[in-house]
């Protein structure tokens, strides 16, 4: 007889691993025991040399669809002559670690069983397994068993504690499993309801009693008919979702999405839609087969899809929900009161952020009912607590790569793997719009979900309390913190009231090594760093850079030329003035092209300008590519004012004819102070100036536009590319979040003979700083 022991790492909690490792022991003949340990899975299996032998293997080829091995190590031992296998208890070991799997959307056996009128939790809409349901948004602390979850509350029933102890059973271990009898229960706050639908705190006692199965199966059903009877009547409906509340609504009804957006304060940024299933998404987009697969996949984010060019389908949205905008974020149901709720409703609902816009989501009920009163009608309930924040993540496809737009749900908190082990624990504090932060263990990075702009106190709670969640399950004890160069930004001043040993990074070399570090390349490239903001060390707004860039240094070795901001910040909100100042320091002011921006201007709006800029009173100078796209936006006559960041960009981008033909050209020159190549943006500017005059359509102007950019980047790689040594070129900056610029630059860098790099699990925005940050700030430790 032969025995090894072995250590499994990786997402092996939460995900059925011990049933599936007891299966499989008995399977092959073996006996033994495994356990949940706070550093993992660790198991005893004795047996024949080849079934044991054979085991490690085996354990790998056949895990469980939600696992994800990192390592098993196996040990040769004694054998002690178990009989059987057991699953023994968990136990804790200070200071160890394991992996969290993230929310997992409901499994097509909970499905089944979820429409199946002769199964006990036919429309219970908290069914789960071991293969689905809420993970990191309920658990407390490691190792992952109910206790330490927002399950804690809900005693389970005997059907349900024997599916639950029953290794046989693909309930076993699963910590939300429940039913009607014993589960978390749907509330629904809104006027005139009887009382017993209506949560008040009083209900949320503990532990929660038994219910008849009947009574609450039908109770249950007529909260949901008269939630759907509220959005069929064109109001507004807050949904407790896994990681905070959404706000829906029927997205074919226009009254009711513009009174979202009026209640909500969301002016023109687009809303997001949920389908009850693939088809009806048809209906309103075109969906390719990866885009499919992310759909109706096991995360089911938000997916940026083309709208259908149907005369009368797409037009079956409401219009405010995006707009002209060529894009629709379409998720599929990815929780099973999702399904069961879509199940009723005629159509398409908005789902977005259950919060007033800048604001953090509401995750607790009272929280709601007070933050929310001013929009929803109703309030659709559940008394499962929600342990982390989490908004709903967004993907998109462009010309075949998967983009990350923002990584949250079903994405965070699995780690990053690193090429590296760091002997030291580290924080990396992030940016302020869309923050993440990023705390480095060993050879793991966790890049947390999307936090949002850090613009606020409740925004920096809920960033401070994240934080501290994560150091709790993953025990990280940092030692070194990393911050961006921005002394307003609030992640910024955090990190500073923090006594420990610091490191400021630059916010577009953070960029451009986030995206080499994912791909696990330390040596030098070219990298383009194109966005809207990023503090440069010279003290002016960077936001066009080419860097040669490795972990530890770079060099700038060309920008776009700097162009004057009125009003700092007013001038991002409102691109006339981009435009304006753009023109002033190019001399173009007077051109004929520009008369129709000049007519738009306030009265003396233009004179008042014009002195700002000549005496550069409170006007920054910035070399940014994404104020150069809201110039050109403001001149094409698509957008003088911005709702929000990057949206004259974004609605260029729509209107951009894809037949039309020609181009712009940047022109070049040195900077006098350090050598770097300056793409002067003068030639572009006249080139959409002499096109309005003589009267060029806003689509033809925008896609020469989008071409010379995409030429300006290929050219300046060529031009630096020997200075450099490298043909290795890494795309970082919110820029590339527009298909025209990072689709045309990916396929014309690789015909210029370069290697272009791009992110696949982070996004190509700020979301992926904090990790750029703290890749940095381990290289500048250990002077690779």
């Amino acid at each position: 007889m032969n025995a090894l022991s072995l250590h499994i790492t990786g997402v092996v909690q939460g995900v059925g691993f011990r049933p599936f490792v007891y299966n499989l022991a008995l399977q092959m003949g073996l006996s033994g025991w495994v356990l949940n340990s706070s550093d993992g899975v660790f198991c005893v299996v004795e047996g024949t040399a080849d079934a044991v032998h054979a085991f490690p293997q085996a354990l790998r080829d056949q895990a469980p669809p939600m696992a994800v091995i990192q390592s098993v190590i196996a040990e040769e031992v004694e054998p002690e002559g178990f009989e059987g296998f057991q699953i023994r208890e968990s136990h804790a070991i200070k200071g160890a670690m394991t992996l969290v799997s993230p929310d997992v959307a409901t499994c097509p056996q909970c499905t089944s069983e979820l429409d199946d009128p002769t199964d006990r939790r036919y429309g219970y809409p908290f069914i789960n397994c071991t293969n689905c349901g809420p993970r990191f948004t309920i658990i407390q602390d490691v190792p992952y068993d109910r206790p330490a979850t927002t399950m804690r509350d809900f005693p389970m029933c005997p059907e349900c504690a024997a599916e639950y102890g029953d290794p046989a059973n693909r309930r076993f271990h699963a910590q939300p499993d429940a039913c009607f009898v014993c589960g978390p229960r749907l509330y629904l706050n809104q006027a005139d309801d009887p009382d017993d639908w209506t949560w008040t705190p009083e209900r949320e006692v503990s532990p929660r009693p038994h219910r008849n199965r009947d009574t609450e199966a039908e109770r249950s059903s007529a909260i949901l008919d008269a939630a759907t009877q509220l959005l069929a009547d064109g109001g507004i409906l807050a949904i407790k979702g896994l990681g905070g509340f959404h706000l829906a609504c029927d997205a074919t009804n226009e009254a009711a999405v513009s009174r979202l957006r009026q209640r909500k304060h969301r002016w023109g940024k687009p809303l997001a839609i949920m389908c009850r299933d693939l088809d009806e998404a048809r209906t309103h987009c075109a969906v390719n087969s990866t885009e499919e697969s992310l759909l109706t996949g096991t995360v089911r984010p938000i997916v940026l899809l083309r709208r259908r060019l149907d005369a009368g389908l797409s037009g079956l949205l409401a219009a405010s929900v995006s707009g002209d905008l060529g894009e629709i974020g379409v998720m599929l149901p990815y929780t099973p009161l999702h399904h069961v709720l879509l199940g009723r409703v005629a159509g398409p609902l908005v789902m977005t952020s259950g919060n007033l816009s800048d604001e953090p989501i509401a995750t607790g009920n009272a929280e709601a009912l007070a933050r929310l009163a001013s929009i929803a009608d109703g309030f659709l309930l559940h008394d499962r607590e929600i342990g982390s924040r989490y908004d709903d993540s967004v993907v998109r496809v462009v010309d075949g790569i998967v983009e990350p737009v923002r990584r949250s749900r079903g994405y965070a908190p699995f780690p990053l793997a690193l090429p590296f082990q760091s002997d030291v624990d580290i924080l990396a504090c992030g940016p302020e719009q869309k923050n993440t932060f990023t705390l480095i263990r060993g050879a793991h990075a966790f890049v947390s979900q999307h936090i949002g702009d850090m613009e606020n106190a409740d925004t920096l709670e809920s960033y401070e309390n994240t934080i501290e969640l994560y150091k709790r399950l993953f025990r990280v004890d940092p030692k070194l913190v990393a911050y961006d160069l921005h002394p307003e930004y609030l992640s910024t001043k955090f990190a500073m009231g923090i006594d420990l040993p610091k490191l400021g990074v630059q916010h577009h070399h953070a960029h451009v090594v986030s995206v080499t570090a994912e791909r696990g390349i330390d040596t030098p490239v070219i990298g383009v760093a194109f966005d809207g903001t990023g503090f440069g060390p010279n003290g002016t707004i960077w936001g066009g850079e080419v860097l040669v860039a490795d972990w530890k240094d770079y060099e700038r070795v060309a920008h776009l030329a700097l162009m004057p901001m009125p009003g700092g910040t007013g001038a991002v909100r409102r691109p006339a003035r981009m435009a304006i100042g753009a023109l002033l320091a190019t001399d173009l002011l007077h051109h004929p092209g520009a008369a129709a921006l000049r007519s738009r201007l306030a009265h003396g709006e233009e004179t008042l300008l014009s002195k700002m800029v000549e005496n550069k009173i409170n006007t920054p100078a910035t070399s940014s590519m994404g104020r150069l796209f809201d110039v050109v936006a403001a001149l094409a006559g698509i957008r003088d004012d911005a709702a929000y960041e990057g949206e004259a960009a974004i609605e260029l981008e729509a209107a951009a004819d894809l037949d039309a033909t020609g181009t712009y050209e940047f022109g070049t020159s040195r900077d006098p102070d350090d050598g770097a190549l300056v793409l002067e943006y003068r030639p572009v500017l006249l080139g959409v100036l002499e096109d309005l005059e003589q009267g060029v359509a806003a689509g033809t102007i925008s896609m020469r536009f989008h071409r010379a950019v995409v030429r300006a980047i290929v050219d300046t790689c060529v031009a630096v590319s020997e200075r450099a040594g490298t043909h290795q070129v890494a795309l970082a900056g919110g820029v590339f979040m527009n298909r025209l610029v990072f689709g045309g630059a990916v396929r014309d860098l690789a015909l210029a003979g370069f290697e272009p790099l791009t992110h696949s699990k982070l996004p190509l925005n700020d979301g992926a700083v904090s990790f750029g940050q703290a890749i940095i700030a381990w290289a500048r430790r250990n002077q690779i």
